[in-house]
């Protein structure tokens, strides 16, 4: 069975040949195995973050796509004008901030551009040393040109091929709380973020008119946001969120394209709450304490007949650090934990470490493959 034909029968309920294996390996390994600069790819786009993920998924020959989620202009409302200048660059680091032409002002943050490690964001100047308002900037020249909008996608879709499926975002994310500030903002207006919630909604139904017009949908429709109880309690996530999470899954179930949720760090309600109040499909990456609570076992138990689980080997103690044989044995032990009927899909917590040997990598795909296997 091909990796993609193998997760299409996981996300429709039926039982592939094995259990597939798709471990997070959405950046920094991918970047790492091509070789360049961090900034080559995500400053030049050369090649784009896409491109570096596909090939690993290939390299690996695990069961890819749920990692994958650039897709630019896609509805026309994904990405506006960037007019980004390079600020500083030595050897070691490119900073760059954003100006508006139409204001003569420059962003509050800037963008750090390493050689080996994903772009940090958020950053104010002056923890750099550098002047609030620049003296002096340089235009960014020869960032690669790709496809975009539907273009990219077709073009996502045939470098993929049968190595794995290709998602379309929905329009809604599970996290609308995300910084300490927005906590406090929330208790002193909670109608701010109702509307948020609400125009969230609109945005969604739009798009999935969209979707539902295409001659080619997608394989699945990403509806997650890391840390989604993380500044959100249970009850904050079903006020502001849930609503549109029951109604993006309810409309997708009835288009018959399965959803996801990626959410790290603590999920046991959000599974509980997915599993017994929304039509979702599958949800990941179930991370283990102390950076998550599940416990593969009991959410098998429990939501394993409502609900697909992917997961969730540890991804520092285990894939970083772990020998060959350790990640062996954890991955049986998630397969022995989940299996049993399908439903699962053997992977990682959030997103494995630049530094993860390709041997544990290699490891894990081929105990998948070999007892991850489903008698008929």
């Amino acid at each position: 069975m091909k990796n993609r034909e193998r997760l299409l029968k996981v996300l429709h309920r039926k039982l592939p040949d094995c259990v597939p294996v798709c471990p997070d390996i959405s950046n920094m390994v991918p970047v790492r195995l091509t070789g360049k600069p961090f900034w080559d790819i995500y400053l030049y786009q050369d090649p784009p973050l896409w491109k570096a993920y596909i090939d690993a998924v290939k390299y690996f020959n695990i069961d890819g796509g749920f990692e994958l989620y650039e897709f630019g202009d896609l509805f026309g409302d994904e990405v506006g004008e960037r007019n980004e200048k390079i600020i500083f660059r030595n050897e070691s680091r490119i900073v760059t901030r954003v100006f508006n032409e139409n204001t003569g002002e420059w962003s509050k943050y800037a963008v750090v551009y390493t050689k080996d490690n994903p772009p940090a964001t958020g950053v104010l100047p002056g923890k750099l040393g550098l002047s609030p308002v620049p003296d002096t900037w340089e235009e960014i020249e020869g960032v690669k040109e790709w496809p975009n909008g539907m273009e990219l996608w077709e073009m996502i879709k045939k470098e993929m091929g049968d190595y794995g499926i290709v998602g379309m975002p929905s329009g809604i994310k599970t996290l609308i709380l995300e910084t300490p500030e927005d906590i406090y903002a929330y208790y002193e207006n909670p109608d701010k973020y109702i509307e948020i919630r609400d125009r969230m909604i609109d945005k969604m139904e739009k798009r999935m008119e969209i979707i539902s017009s295409l001659s080619d949908p997608p394989d699945f429709l990403f509806c997650g946001a890391s840390g989604s109880l993380i500044f959100q309690s249970p009850e904050i996530f079903r006020e502001l969120v849930l609503p549109a999470l029951k109604k993006v899954t309810e409309r997708a179930a009835e288009m018959g394209i399965p959803t996801h949720v990626h959410s790290c760090g603590p999920e046991t309600e959000l599974v509980k709450m997915a599993a017994e109040e929304t039509k979702l499909s599958i949800i990941d990456p179930l991370e283990i304490p102390p950076m998550g609570d599940s416990n593969l076992a009991d959410l098998k138990r429990r939501f394993g007949s409502k609900i697909i689980l992917k997961g969730n080997l540890h991804t520092t103690n285990i894939m970083l650090n772990g020998s060959v044989d350790e990640v062996i044995e954890a991955s049986k032990k998630a397969i022995d934990d989940a299996a049993a009927g399908g439903g699962f899909v053997l992977s990682t917590g959030d997103q494995c470490g630049r530094d993860t040997p390709d041997e544990n990598i290699f490891a894990m795909v081929e105990t998948a493959r070999t007892y991850g296997r489903y008698s008929f």
